[in-house]
């Protein structure tokens, strides 16, 4: 019966059209001689001539009806109110033509017949659609996955019906924690309280749950995720109906469940005089443009629309990207923007400075650093490089290109470093700090530091780290069980960059407010049992995905800091504060350059650490020197043979 059904529901349209006007016939004639059959109580009227005729006359004009009201183009498995209101419609009106055919062919039949016959008409027409959707919906809901929606609202009814259109998930049950919908049934969905989910699991009728809850806070979506985190039942959430208006995303698009939503930490609206104060019909210069940070910045800032946003990257691909997103941004949004698109290092000052003063640079974010710790451990010349010198020399040619407003993106790791990329990101910041003293003086260039911890989506973040690791089938690998860190968004780490900016005065260092630091090894946690999975350890044997913990890198902390002392002041934004930190004065600084300088060119590692040592960076080594190159002349030169060729593996 089954596979009569699907040859049916699987031919031609048009032929399923000839099949049901040729059902439908069927059924009017019925509900025409059982109405006379009823009403009269005999097989008689069956043997009267003119009672034929009347039918003759009574069945095209009924078809002809229900073609005219659209019954025939709705689709029955999408059969909604309007193709019932057809019927309805179709039936009065075929009623009403019986009667006046009987009057006027002068065919004698019984005042209730007509009656019957439309309830005959409704019963048969309509009822077999209803029984006949019913019966696809089964044959249908059987090979689909059934799932549970999280809210009954708007967002989750809207849901139900993009999924019962699919071949994809049957939804089993809506959750809500409005007490006055639970036990009630939306759309033929039964309404549960949280507590009935369990026997729903523990049953096999549902393998995912879909949060359908987009204007939900993040706080919400958190205690949501807490409750859902003990069932290692998969959880999905679908696109914010901001971004399924704009045509970013569909409804029926599901995404793995958001790091932020995980952390719980809502973003604070940013202030537009603030973001707007450094770059609103002004030329500004992004380094680092192709870069986590660095792109997104530009991305914001074309939003407050400068005149001119001039993108200096070393990366071609990465310079690539960037003016290729933003050019369609611009010309979509008929921005009045000129992007320039140049490549070069912030470590040749010649080419920076006379970019800046090309353009009339205005505004300068400086973005382009080394950040990965371990491979700055492995390159200690180059980190100290383009970390250090690049700083000095971008802001250098600032100042030499009268630019108005330069901010730095500075990091945690500047906090007592214990790795050479904090160190040289300290000393960055001492960079700033010691030219900022001479402003009113030498320049008039306002210089100001912006330090934040980890973003979710860099690269190198640990979650897309995570998330391919849980798609293999794990482990996941972790460098230590109680290492810690700060996170934060890059779309909000860029806005609160740009308005702390607006509020330096010079030499400033602003601290984003980060929120809570998160343990990596628990995040891993509610990332597997999210996924639908369990934790493989001592306790569960039988898990499904194990965490490995391999050993801190060269140069990592276990716990970051974002203030180095107590010294903490607040501002107009209630996410940034200022720090009051350690300055060394614009001369020492210049020697200090020198000598590190000088120490670079000559590759002399174990001056190149004393001088970070002696610096006030508060920098402590927790390793030795860790540079490759180094390395390896030390081993030759101890050996007195010829190096082998050797492929170093280093996990970035």
């Amino acid at each position: 019966m089954d596979n009569f059904i699907r040859s049916i529901l699987n031919s031609s349209r048009a032929t399923k059209r000839i099949i049901t006007l040729f059902i439908d016939s069927l059924f009017i004639m019925s509900a025409f001689w059982l109405a006379l059959i009823v009403r009269l109580d005999s097989m008689a009227p069956l043997s009267k001539l003119d009672n034929w005729m009347l039918l003759a006359f009574l069945v095209p004009t009924a078809l002809f009806t229900f073609i005219n009201l659209g019954l025939y183009r709705a689709v029955l498995r999408y059969m909604n109110s309007q193709a019932l209101w057809a019927i309805v419609l179709g039936t009065i009106i075929s009623t009403v033509v019986l009667v006046l055919l009987a009057f006027f062919i002068g065919v004698e039949i019984p005042r209730t017949m007509p009656f019957i016959f439309a309830w005959l008409c409704l019963l048969t027409v309509g009822g077999a659609r209803i029984v006949v959707r019913a019966m696809i919906g089964k044959l249908t809901t059987a090979n689909k996955e059934s799932v549970i929606i999280y809210g009954a609202g708007s967002s989750g009814r809207q849901l139900a019906t993009a999924l019962g259109a699919g071949p994809e998930y049957f939804v089993r049950a809506f959750i809500d924690d409005d007490e006055t919908k639970q036990g009630s049934i939306i759309q033929g969905i039964p309404v549960i309280a949280f507590k009935d989910i369990y026997d729903l699991i523990n049953k096999g009728k549902a393998t995912k749950v879909l949060l359908a809850m987009p204007s939900e806070s993040r706080a919400r979506r958190k205690e949501i995720l807490a409750q859902l985190e003990p069932l290692s039942i998969k959880v999905l959430s679908i696109p914010g109906m901001a971004d399924v208006i704009e045509g970013k995303a569909k409804l029926s698009e599901f995404r793995d469940v958001e790091i932020e939503d995980l952390l719980g930490r809502d973003c604070v609206a940013p202030k537009p005089h603030l973001l707007s104060a450094n770059i609103k019909n002004k030329v500004v210069m992004v380094t680092g443009a192709g870069g986590s940070i660095g792109s997104e910045l530009c991305r914001q800032i074309v939003k407050q629309k400068p005149t001119k946003l001039v993108l200096f990257e070393l990366s071609e691909y990465g310079l690539y990207s960037i003016e290729k997103e933003l050019a369609e941004y611009v010309t979509n949004n008929q921005l009045d923007v000129e992007l320039i698109p140049i490549m070069g290092s912030v470590q040749r000052i010649n080419r920076i400075e006379t970019v800046m003063m090309a353009f009339g640079v205005q505004t300068v974010y400086h973005a382009a650093a080394y950040k990965h710790v371990p491979l700055v451990e492995h390159n200690v010349v180059e980190g100290v490089r383009n970390n250090v010198f690049g700083t000095y020399y971008t802001a250098k040619a600032a100042v030499n290109a009268k630019v108005e407003t330069f901010v730095l993106i500075s990091t945690d790791k500047a906090v007592r470093p214990t790795n050479v990329m904090g160190a040289t990101k300290r000393m960055a910041e001492l960079c700033l700090q010691g030219l900022a003293q001479n402003k009113g003086k030498g320049h008039n260039t306002r210089f100001c530091m912006v330090r934040f911890g980890n973003v979710l989506g860099s690269s190198g973040s640990v979650v897309p780290l995570f998330r391919r690791q849980i798609r293999e089938g794990g482990p996941i690998t972790l460098t230590h069980q109680d290492i810690t860190r700060f996170f934060m968004t890059i779309p909000e780490a860029a806005q609160l960059v740009i308005q702390a900016g607006a509020m330096g005065k010079g030499g400033d260092v602003f601290v984003l407010d980060m929120g809570e630091s998160v343990k990596i090894k628990d995040l891993a946690s509610k990332m597997i049992r999210l996924s639908g999975f369990e934790v493989k350890d001592k306790n569960n044997p039988h898990g499904d995905i194990e965490i490995v913990c391999t050993g801190l890198r060269p140069g990592e902390k276990l716990y970051e800091e974002l203030l180095i002392g107590d010294n903490v002041g607040e501002t107009s934004h209630e996410r940034i504060m200022t720090a009051n930190e350690v300055m060394l004065p614009l001369a020492e600084l210049n020697v200090f350059l020198e000598a590190l300088d000088v120490a670079c060119h000559n590759f002399d590692h174990e001056i190149i650490r004393q001088l970070l040592l002696d610096a006030p960076t508060g920098f402590n080594p927790t390793d030795g020197i860790c540079d490759l190159v180094w390395n390896a002349k030390k081993i030759y030169k101890n050996s007195n043979s010829a190096p082998t060729n050797k492929v170093v593996n280093i996990q970035g």
